[in-house]
C-alpha cells in the first residue's frame, strides 16, 4: 500500500533481508547502542520455534508476525533504520547461527544444502555470475557512535564465531542462539522446519519513508515500546560525520560520558540542547513567544552552532544542574557553597515548569566570571523566584510566565542587574489575608511551603530531599470528636488553606497520619524542618478551624512583607560591568571590520 511519500508492504523474513542486496541496511549513528539481552533473544527464538511447531498441525498459525521495521532511503541509497534496530540486528545474529549450525553439520542433505543456498544471500552479497556470496559484502552495517560493538558486529556476521567470554550483547547473543539452535534442533527434520517457519512464515512490516523527518514521525506515531529517538540522537550524528576515523572513538567517548553523567543529575542530552536553544536565543535578542523545536532550530536556524565544540559548552552548563539537583560542591565555584544561594534554588526547582531554568542558565553562562557573582546571583534568583511565583497565582497557567521569561533572557545578555517586573500586580485587600497565597493552586503549595520553611531564620540546612505535605488539621475527622459548627463542605476547603499545612519528612508524615494535633506533636518536634519542629515545640494542644484562619493571615503577612524585600533589595550594587558576549555572526562581521582596517 502507498500513501503519499510512505510505503508499506509486508514481507516474510528472507524477502526483507534479501532486498538489502539493493539497499543495504544502516544503523545510523545516532541510533542507541544494541540493547537486546538474554530474555529478549530467547523469546524470539523460543517464539519462532513454538510457531514452527504449530504451523504443521491442522488448526495452527500459518503466519507469525515479528513486528514493523521503519526506514528511509538515505542519499548513499541506504535503508537507514529508524524504529526496528534491536529486531533486525538480532535476525541477522539468529540466521547467521542457524547458517553456522547448517554449513557445520556433518551429514548435509538436500534439505540443509537447499536452505544453505537461500539463507546466505539474506546475510551477504551474492556474485551476480556465480551466485556465491562474499562473506565479507554484509546486508548490515551498525554504526552507531556510541556503540564498541560495531566491529564485533560485522566479525561475527562474516566469519560466524564469537567469544564465549565476551561481555558485549553481540557475542553474548550470538552464542545463546547458538546454544538455543543445538537444544532444540535434534534431527535434519526439525531443523529445517523451523528454518523453513523463520524464512518463509515470519512475517515483517516494512514502512518506508522518504526522508528522516517522515520516518520519525512515524516511529513516534508506532512506536509504544520503548524511547523514541531524540532530538539529541539526531544531532549525534550530524556531529559524528564532521569528524575523521582518529577524532571519532574520542567524540563517542565524549558524549556517552556527557549522557551518562546528565542522567545522574535527573537531566539528559535532550535537555541540555533545550536549555541552550534558548540561551542562544537570548543572545540574538529573540523574545518571540513562538517556541521552534529543538531539533528544527539547531538544524535550520542554527546548523553553524552545531560543532563538536558544543559538548564543551553542555558540559559547562551542566554544572548548574548539579547544584541545582545534588547541592554539589563544585570547585572554583564559590557560589555553589552558598547555602542562602542553595535555598532559592531548592524553592526554584518545585516551580511547576521549567521557565525559570532558562533565565537562571543564561545568567550564570553569562556572568559567573564577575566578581561579584556571589552576590548579584542571589538577589537575581530571589527576585525570579518572586516573578515566577507571584504571576502564577495570579494567573495560574503554564503561560503566565512565557512572554516575561523570554524578555528577559535577552536583558541578561550584557547585563547583570536586568530590569524586570516582579510582585503582585494587583494590592490585596488591606488587613486581610491575601486569598492568592492562602488559596493556592494545589501545583504551587510545595514552593510556597520551601519560601515559608527557608524563612526561619533558624532553617540553616537545606530541607530533607522526601518530604512531604502535612495537613495539621488531618483530612478525615470525627464530628463527634470536634464540634466545628460548619458544614462537612465548608471544612474541606478550610483544610487546604496554606494556613493548615507544614512541610514534613515523608517517615515522620507515615506516623503522624490522620492523627490530631496533640498525637502529632512528637513527630513534629522530630523533624529537622525548624518551622515544622516550631509547631512540635509549642506549648499548643490544639489546632482548630480559627487557627487556620489566623496562620493564614500570619504566612500572607510573611510572604508578602519578604517578597516586597527581595524586589526592594534588587539594586545595583558595585561591580565591574560585564561586556556583552557577542554571537558569532557578530564576531564574524567585527573580523572583516578589522581586516578593511575599519575599526583597531
Amino acid at each position: 500500500m502507498a500513501n503519499n511519500n510512505i510505503s508499506v508492504n509486508k514481507q516474510t523474513v528472507i524477502d526483507l533481508l534479501k532486498s538489502g542486496k539493493e539497499h543495504r541496511f544502516l544503523i545510523p549513528e545516532y541510533q542507541r547502542p544494541y540493547a537486546w539481552g538474554f530474555d529478549e533473544v530467547t523469546t524470539l527464538f523460543d517464539d519462532i520455534w513454538e510457531f514452527s511447531l504449530e504451523r504443521l498441525t491442522p488448526d495452527g498459525a500459518k503466519t507469525y508476525f515479528l513486528g514493523s521495521i521503519v526506514s528511509f532511503e538515505n542519499e548513499q541509497g541506504e535503508k537507514e533504520i529508524i524504529d526496528g534496530q534491536q529486531r533486525i540486528t538480532s535476525l541477522f545474529l539468529l540466521l547467521r547461527a542457524v547458517y553456522h549450525k547448517l554449513e557445520t553439520a556433518e551429514d548435509k542433505d538436500k534439505g540443509i544444502l537447499n536452505y544453505i543456498d537461500k539463507i546466505g544471500p539474506a546475510i551477504w552479497l551474492e556474485d551476480e555470475v556465480t551466485g556465491e556470496v562474499d562473506k565479507t559484502q554484509i546486508l548490515l552495517r551498525s554504526d552507531v557512535a556510541t556503540d564498541h560493538g560495531n566491529e564485533i558486529l560485522r566479525n561475527i556476521l562474516e566469519t560466524g564465531k564469537a567469544d564465549k567470554n565476551a561481555t558485549d550483547n553481540y557475542s553474548r547473543n550470538f552464542n545463546k542462539f547458538i546454544e538455543l539452535y543445538e537444544q532444540k534442533a535434534v534431527n535434519s527434520t526439525t531443523m529445517i522446519n523451523f528454518v523453513i517457519a523463520l524464512l518463509n512464515y515470519s512475517i515483517l512490516l516494512p514502512i518506508s519513508a522518504d526522508s528522516q523527518d517522515t520516518a520519525l514521525t512515524i516511529f513516534s506515531t508506532l512506536n509504544n515500546r520503548g524511547l523514541p529517538l531524540s532530538d539529541a540522537d539526531i544531532f549525534k550524528s550530524v556531529l559524528y560525520k564532521q569528524l575523521s576515523a582518529q577524532e571519532k572513538p574520542v567524540f563517542a567517548k565524549k558524549w556517552r560520558d556527557l549522557e551518562e553523567e546528565a542522567s545522574n543529575y535527573g537531566e539528559s542530552l535532550q535537555s541540555l540542547f533545550n536549555y541552550h536553544m534558548f540561551y542562544l536565543r537570548a543572545q540574538e535578542g529573540d523574545v518571540k513567544n513562538t517556541t521552534p523545536g529543538v531539533r528544527k532550530y539547531y538544524m535550520e536556524k542554527k546548523k553553524n552552532r552545531l560543532k563538536v565544540e558544543i559538548l564543551d559548552e553542555l558540559t559547562d552548563s551542566l554544572i548548574l544542574w548539579k547544584v541545582v539537583r545534588r547541592h554539589e560542591s563544585i570547585s572554583g565555584e564559590p557560589w555553589s557553597d552558598n547555602v542562602e544561594i542553595l535555598k532559592v534554588l531548592d524553592t526554584l526547582k518545585d516551580y511547576n515548569n521549567e521557565y525559570w531554568k532558562y533565565p537562571t542558565l543564561i545568567y550564570y553562562n553569562q556572568h559567573k566570571n564577575n566578581p561579584n557573582f556571589e552576590a548579584l546571583f542571589l538577589k537575581f534568583l530571589r527576585k525570579l523566584c518572586v516573578m515566577v511565583l507571584t504571576r502564577y497565582l495570579e494567573s495560574p497557567t503554564i503561560n503566565a510566565i512565557k512572554s516575561d521569561i523570554f524578555k528577559l533572557d535577552a536583558a541578561i545578555i550584557g547585563n547583570p542587574e536586568p530590569g524586570f517586573e516582579a510582585g503582585f500586580k494587583t494590592a490585596a485587600q488591606a488587613d486581610a489575608p491575601n486569598p492568592l497565597i492562602v488559596t493556592p493552586p494545589r501545583t504551587m503549595v510545595r514552593m510556597l511551603l520551601d519560601v515559608i520553611a527557608y524563612a526561619n531564620p533558624k532553617q540553616t540546612m537545606l530541607l530533607p530531599d522526601r518530604w512531604e505535605i502535612e495537613h495539621i488539621f488531618p483530612q478525615k475527622w470525627d464530628n463527634s470528636f470536634f464540634n466545628l459548627s460548619m458544614t462537612d463542605e465548608e471544612v474541606k476547603i478550610l483544610l487546604e488553606h496554606l494556613g493548615n499545612k507544614l512541610p514534613l519528612e515523608k517517615s515522620l508524615n507515615i506516623k503522624a497520619s490522620n492523627g490530631y494535633f496533640d498525637k502529632k506533636k512528637d513527630q513534629y518536634k522530630a523533624s529537622k524542618i525548624e518551622v515544622t519542629k516550631d509547631f512540635g515545640d509549642s506549648s499548643r494542644t490544639n489546632w482548630l478551624p480559627s487557627d487556620i484562619e489566623c496562620r493564614d493571615k500570619e504566612l500572607s503577612d510573611q510572604l508578602t512583607a519578604l517578597f516586597d524585600k527581595w524586589v526592594a533589595d534588587y539594586e545595583p550594587i558595585a561591580s565591574e560591568p560585564s561586556k556583552p558576549v557577542p554571537t558569532p555572526e557578530q564576531e564574524e562581521m567585527l573580523r572583516k571590520l578589522r581586516e578593511a582596517g575599519l575599526i583597531p
